[in-house]
């Protein structure tokens, strides 16, 4: 490690020619798309022995992250210092005492006046890392601010180290622990800092900017003489002002809404009149007690609206546009009445979920104009909704055992897991004066225990049920808004339909039942409230089946990649500020739930394919899954049960009919082209489809403007693959062209003209085998915006041993027998799979990351030095190493490429290796681009 120090501090600091290192060297971070402060402080402190921070200014909305960090440090006996003051008052009491709340955090008040501090030390084995700068402990200042902070780690005998060593034990003999004395007096005295007021203007309500998109599509819909449109929009980004919006834009004779609550209805009455403004007498409720019949403007309940008697008052073109509220509901029987009654010129449906656990096809009944979506992630992004921190931890265990579907009810509602439960909620927290919670539960019996046991445990608590009343619900939730209760335990009876903004407080007790129900639930506590900064969510995660799904919903990843899975359990991305956590036991729990699960089974591709046909009205297209669907179309070609797309299809029924030799063309399109790992191959195609001959001169330019890499290896190799021949290796009696037939696609005429072949010229007459052979070669390009086409690999892409074949534009596929590596003449591509089965033959071959930069690799037994492929590895000018890893053989067939590596010479030497001592050659492989933090993390934590 010394070495690796040393240069990474002389890159940093003298010259680039010495290797660098990102987890070590010294670098200047900022907040933008692809990194953020917070998560290098994240990697730290996952990484350290211990730590001491200096920081004027810490905001409560960024301690629940830091808590579930330090929680497991705290589990590996790993405490710290945080040195804080009272500068300007700009800390809030609120924030010591969730600080106080941290068992392995001491917490300091610097005596130090002006203490205006921005410094984060972290000791390491051998080293120390310091970020300073511009960055206090806050939200904005760690993931959205522009800030500049410089990180720098240098060896403990250092003088930079030592000089800030200093600093710190001054800093630390001139404060004091924070202790409640201190705590009260400053709560007693403390006056909230004030911002500069601004002139109070008259606020007019204007489109938000998924407002004016959706108005936008909507008035085209309209012109284009459609009848019907749907809206999906996530919970708290304005539909009832969006419908307002529209209705204004429209102007009708006489307008109808239509909701399933009279609560609702009234608030939507009052938001649409300060929108469109006019006279107050011309807005009405159509309700139980209330019949405003004659109203312009009309809003009513399906309950009263689909009497017969009130149906019978109003004519079939009574209004001119009708707008359904929680348009998910339209397939039960009050509804299809109304529908069937009335003939409005315009129909609008809006709804936060229209899939349907039911499988009610809610877009077919607005004739599958999908006029607008915002997904829950799209609002975060564009600040329509309250940040969320989520935490998953692990559930109560009792010797061992933990909750799973099958725990018995007195185990779920034992006074010690209400304890641990109630424990956990209390070091979380939440963002106001006391907890505002919703509790999901799996059972009934469960809600009503919990909220007794809760209520005794000074936490009142009232449990509701589908058994009690509007009304009673109603004063429930008005309890809860004005702090006479702390929680409501539910089931189900929230996910959907219920608006309670003041919500700071979401808890999962419960198994994920879907990606559906979760982010309904998550959602719940998402709409704005003044003075609610965040929302914290707890999930408590037990032996569940299903908990694979919680990273996948939470990510919205389409991939049904396991490997991608459990990277994002492992390592939560944030969505905008929003931050996603899991203690690592609720991590493993995640990771066992994923090795017992297959993602991408026929099973669930079936389920897919039917859900966005319901969504469509036609059979889907794999373009269509990569715009809208719930499964990436990759999955599609790499699931080994089928052979291409129309193989698919026709295990779905819809009968397509394909020669066997455009199934064969389709199949390798889908097979070796589709993935997007290389444009070359998909840009020709795509060509060539548009014009019968295409020049290699408009080639080469259209490459160009791809900003893809040229040259004559590159050239030859297309050709090798569209012709086939890169495939004709033997195996046995047979050859892996057969899967493909042995026919070329494409061929050259005079070395410079491309054209299709005859034969795929007249295959492509066919209307259904040109409109999936172009589907495919368009998903190809799609995904290949995912890839540095300047380059023949991309960093931290995944590829397997025959990608490395074809991208080195080897004329031949020479993956099967390749193994650990092959020796060409001057490119060497290298796999290693790092962590080993010690039942298996290989084991042998340890390889170890030495020091974040270098990996101890050995070639094949027996090998000598003098062996001729040894040789020519160590000897061969300018020999390129590709290096590629993979965590485990559990992660499949896909490697990540960590780019080139060079042979550090004088650490070659012949090893005699395993039980039966057979020789092979050693060497540590220098990795020549920094390996980032986050994949050091992800494949050799």
């Amino acid at each position: 490690m010394t070495d690796a120090i040393q240069d990474a501090i002389l890159n940093g600091f003298y010259d680039e020619k010495f290797l660098g290192s990102e987890t070590i060297g010294p670098s200047l971070l900022g907040n933008n798309q692809h990194e953020k402060i917070w998560l290098a402080l994240r990697q730290e402190l996952m990484t350290c022995k211990g730590f001491t921070w200096a920081v004027a200014f810490i905001t409560q909305d960024m301690l629940v992250p830091l808590k579930v960090i330090l929680a497991d440090l705290a589990q590996e006996g790993i405490a710290g210092t945080l040195i804080t003051g009272d500068y300007l008052g700009f800390n809030n009491p609120r924030v010591f005492e969730e600080l106080c709340k941290i068992p392995n955090l001491e917490v300091r008040i610097a005596n130090e006046a002006g203490f205006h501090a921005k410094g984060y030390l972290f000791e390491h084995d051998n080293y120390e890392t310091v970020i300073v700068g511009s960055a206090n402990f806050t939200r904005s200042a760690l993931l959205s601010n522009y800030e500049w902070v410089l990180k720098v780690s240098s060896r403990k005998q250092a003088g930079l180290t030592k000089q800030f060593a200093r600093k710190i034990n001054s800093l630390k003999q001139n404060s004091f622990v924070l202790n409640e004395e201190w705590l009260a007096n400053y709560k007693q005295n403390w006056v909230q800092p004030t911002p500069r007021l601004m002139p109070k203007k008259t606020v007019k309500i204007v489109p938000n900017q998924m407002q004016k998109a959706a108005l936008k599509n909507l008035t085209a819909l309209v012109n284009s003489g459609a009848k019907r449109g749907l809206v999906v929009s996530a919970t708290g980004t304005g539909k009832t002002y969006l419908g307002a919006f529209v209705v204004k834009d429209f102007q009708p004779r006489k307008f109808l809404y239509i909701v399933h609550r009279q609560q609702i209805a009234k608030k939507s009455l009052a938001s649409f009149y300060r929108v469109i403004g006019g006279e107050r007498k011309d807005y009405g409720l159509l309700t139980g007690g209330q019949h405003d019949l004659d109203k312009k403007y009309l809003f009513a309940t399906v309950q009263t609206l689909s009497q017969p008697d009130i149906l019978k008052q109003l004519k079939p073109d009574e209004f001119d546009y009708v707008l359904i509220d929680e348009a998910h509901r339209v397939a039960a029987p009050s509804y299809q009445q109304i529908l069937a009654h009335f003939q409005p010129q315009f129909l609008l449906g809006m709804t936060a979920t229209p899939e349907r656990m039911d499988e009610q096809n809610v877009y077919q009944i607005f004739d599958y104009n999908l006029a607008y979506e915002i997904r829950l992630r799209d609002a975060l992004e564009e600040k329509m909704l309250a940040p969320f921190h989520y935490v998953g931890v692990q559930d109560y265990e009792a010797g061992g055992q933990a909750i799973d579907e099958t725990t018995d009810l007195r185990y779920l509602v034992s006074e010690k897991r209400v304890d641990y439960v109630l424990k956990e909620m209390d070091y979380y927290g939440y963002c106001g004066k006391q907890p505002k919670g919703l509790v999901f539960c799996s059972r009934q019996e469960e809600a009503r225990d919990l909220a007794h046991l809760f209520s005794l445990k000074q936490h009142p608590a009232v449990a509701l049920t589908n058994e009690d009343s509007e009304k009673r619900r109603n004063q429930v939730v008005q309890d809860l808004i004005n702090g006479k209760i702390e929680y409501i335990t539910a089931v189900d009876l929230f996910n959907e339909g219920i608006d309670i903004p003041a919500l700071n407080q979401i808890v999962m007790l419960r198994n994920t039942q879907s990606s559906i129900v979760f982010i309904q639930q998550l959602g719940r506590g998402l709409r704005k409230y003044p003075g609610k900064d965040f929302v914290t969510v707890l999930d408590f995660i037990g032996n569940y089946k299903n908990n694979y799904m919680i990273p996948i919903a939470l990510h919205q990843d389409t991939s049904r990649d396991k490997d991608q899975a459990k990277r994002e359990a492992r390592l939560p991305e944030l969505i905008d500020v929003s931050t996603i956590n899991f203690t690592k036991l609720a991590s493993e729990k995640i990771l066992s739930s994923l090795d017992q699960v297959k993602l991408d089974g026929m099973r669930e591709l079936r389920q897919s394919y039917r859900e966005l046909k319901n969504k469509l009205g036609r059979v889907p297209l794999l373009l269509d899954f990569y715009q809208y669907g719930s499964v990436s179309p990759l999955v599609f070609a790499t699931q080994h049960g089928l052979v291409n797309y129309a193989d698919f299809l026709n295990k779905m029924n819809e009968k397509v009919a394909l020669t066997q030799y455009e199934n064969e063309v389709l199949s390798f399109v889908t097979k070796e082209l589709l993935n997007g790992k290389r444009i070359h191959e998909l840009l020709l195609l795509k060509m060539l489809l548009q014009e019968k001959t295409v020049r290699q001169e408009d080639y080469l330019v259209a490459l160009k403007k791809q900003h893809a890499y040229i040259n004559d290896a590159v050239l030859a190799s297309v050709m090798d693959i569209l012709s086939l021949s890169f495939f004709d290796i033997k195996q046995g009696k047979t050859t892996k062209k057969a899967q493909y037939g042995d026919q070329p696609l494409v061929e050259q005429r005079d070395l410079f003209d491309y054209q299709l072949t005859k034969q795929l010229r007249q295959a492509l007459e066919h209307v259904e085998f040109r409109q999936l052979f172009k589907d495919a070669v368009e998903v190809g390009l799609a995904l290949n915006q995912h890839y540095d086409n300047r380059t023949q690999f991309t960093l931290y892409q995944q590829y397997d041993r025959k990608d490395a074949c074809r991208l080195l534009n080897w004329p031949r596929d020479v993956s099967a027998p390749m193994y650990g590596y092959r020796v060409g003449e001057h490119e060497t591509p290298i796999f290693i799979t790092y962590q080993k089965d010690a039942e298996q033959r290989n084991a042998l071959y340890h390889n170890t990351l030495e020091d974040g930069r270098s990996l101890r690799w050995y070639t094949r037994v027996p090998r000598h030095l003098n062996s001729d492929e040894v040789q020519r590895l160590l000897h061969t000018k300018q020999m390129k190493l590709h290096l590629f890893v993979k965590r485990s053989d559990a992660s499949g067939k896909q490697f990540f490429y960590l780019g080139e590596a060079k042979i550090q010479s004088d650490s070659v030497r012949e090893e005699l290796l395993g039980v039966k001592k057979k020789p092979a050659v050693g060497m540590n492989l220098l990795l020549q681009h920094p390996l980032s933090s986050a994949m050091n993390e992800l494949l050799f934590a």
